[in-house]
């Protein structure tokens, strides 16, 4: 029996086809900010999924013209100002992150525009990235916040990933496809049917096969067990 964990104001669940679940942050007009509510649902949607046995692959997307502007800046104004949100600011993300790094079935971004901040580090962290050619992949958080390292390491070679760490360089979708940023470019509005072409084909590997192969790609990752990321 499929389980389908339920739809938010800010993230849209939907199975489009069998074996694959997709995730949609719904909130275009904040550039799909990934404010605690979203990462809190995506988080609580992908551990639901993990469990359920008909579902093979996650799609990752963003609603309208941007994939993710980045983490919603306006919380970590009011986080100033509340301690206890403050706390649960962080934990929400220390959640997030570690849930997408250490999910154990194969997950794919549709980056239909823009991949800021954070919204460049869900892509990454996500296993295969499919892009529009209108996306584009940039830091400007690096004026004020460290970048994922690790990540980037692992897709694209150290000596890249310093100066994506150290600087704001911006990668339109063809540069990042050259570097090895990015799996597939399609026309714009070839996406949706790309990534769920995509997604489709992974979804014919059966289930354990793909569990096992996640774990090693996991265990290359040498995460701590608790606490450290390995940013």
């Amino acid at each position: 029996m499929t389980s389908t964990p339920p739809s938010t104001p800010v993230l849209a669940v939907d199975r489009p086809t069998d074996g694959v679940a997709r995730l949609t942050i719904d909130r275009p007009d904040r550039r799909n900010a990934l404010s605690v509510a979203v990462r809190d649902a995506m988080s609580d949607g992908l551990d639901e999924l993990a469990q359920d046995e008909t579902t093979s692959v996650v799609l990752i997307t963003g609603a309208g013209s941007t994939f993710s502007a980045g983490f919603d800046l306006t919380e970590f104004e009011r986080a100033g100002e509340d301690s206890a949100f403050d706390e649960a600011l962080w934990a929400s993300s220390d959640r997030w992150h570690r849930t997408l790094r250490t999910y154990p079935l194969p997950t794919i971004a549709a980056v239909n525009g823009p991949a800021l901040a954070g919204g460049f580090d869900l892509a990454t962290m996500c296993d295969l990235r499919v892009a529009g050619r209108s996306a584009w992949f940039a830091r400007p958080e690096l004026a004020f916040s460290p970048v994922i390292y690790s990540v980037l390491r692992d897709l694209v070679g150290g000596a890249l990933a310093r100066e994506l760490s150290f600087t704001n360089r911006r990668l339109d979708a063809e540069e990042a496809h050259g570097l090895g940023l990015v799996t597939r470019v399609v026309d714009d509005a070839d996406l949706a049917d790309a990534a769920m072409d995509l997604a489709a084909e992974v979804a014919m590997v059966a289930r354990p096969n793909l569990q096992v192969i996640k774990a090693n790609v996991i265990a290359a990752l040498h995460l701590a067990p608790e606490g450290d990321l390995g940013w």
